[in-house]
């Protein structure tokens, strides 16, 4: 579904992605590691055409998408489910009109079936007794679920791609994010996990692609991963023995 081809990509004078090739198949479950500033979050916005490669192709069910104008690139967009880091809902609203917003924007639902709409996602992420909270009245998890819900209001994904979902969350919160991220793959659709966090990535992925000074030093599963003799990820792997269980 998803192939990287000798992507480079720099934002002015500084490169961030180099050569960096791949193919992700959409029910495959991956996390792509890598300490801040080396190109994860970078890769998401490529695959949704945010921003363009500088060399490469980048190819999304059989179709080069970097040509592609704002118009056609919304199709290839609303083949996934996307929750980046810094998503933040909207202050004005509460959570059910958070999540019907993307209902009342993208389809032609009555107000009666956006209502139901809405409370099925909400009990799916598990929080439908909170629709009339406001965001500043949400935990950080919840905070999290409720975009998630937005996110599935917006489309019916082929994949899901989720920006540091557990980033600043407790673990209590980090754990209830990792099993509801494992829930919505239960269908069979795959996911992209961009993360900084060994301990998460492990629980919820079978690949993981680990990129190191703007290019990729390591694919493979995850007993590869743990046993791999490589310092930059033996570093990670550390807090593994940190955070048994």
């Amino acid at each position: 579904m998803i192939v990287f081809d000798k992507v480079w990509f720099s934002y002015g004078t500084r490169e961030i992605l180099k050569d960096i090739s791949f193919s992700i198949n959409p029910d495959e479950r991956v996390v792509i590691l890598g300490e801040s500033g080396e190109g994860k979050t970078t890769i998401l916005k490529l695959i949704l055409g945010l921003i363009r490669p500088d060399a490469g192709k980048i190819i999304i069910d059989g179709e080069d998408i970097i040509n592609k104008t704002e118009h056609e690139l919304r199709e290839a967009r609303m083949k996934f489910s996307i929750v980046f880091q810094e998503g933040a809902l909207f202050d004005s609203l509460n959570v059910k009109e958070n999540v019907a917003f993307c209902l009342r924007e993208y389809s032609k639902m009555s107000e009666e079936e956006i209502d139901q709409r809405v409370r099925e996602l909400l009990r799916i992420v598990g929080i439908e007794n909170a629709m009339e909270l406001m965001p500043e009245e949400l935990s950080g998890g919840m905070h999290r679920r409720v975009a998630i819900a937005r996110s599935l209001a917006a489309c019916e994904p082929k994949m899901f791609l989720y920006d540091e979902p557990t980033s600043g969350l407790d673990p209590v919160n980090a754990e209830n994010i990792c099993r509801l991220i494992l829930d919505l793959s239960k269908n069979g659709k795959g996911f992209i996990v961009v993360t900084h966090k060994i301990y998460d990535a492990i629980k919820v992925a079978n690949r993981f692609i680990f990129l190191k000074d703007g290019m990729t030093i390591f694919d493979g599963d995850r007993d590869e991963l743990v046993h791999a003799a490589i310092p930059d990820i033996q570093i990670f792997i550390k807090e593994l023995s940190l955070n048994p269980g």
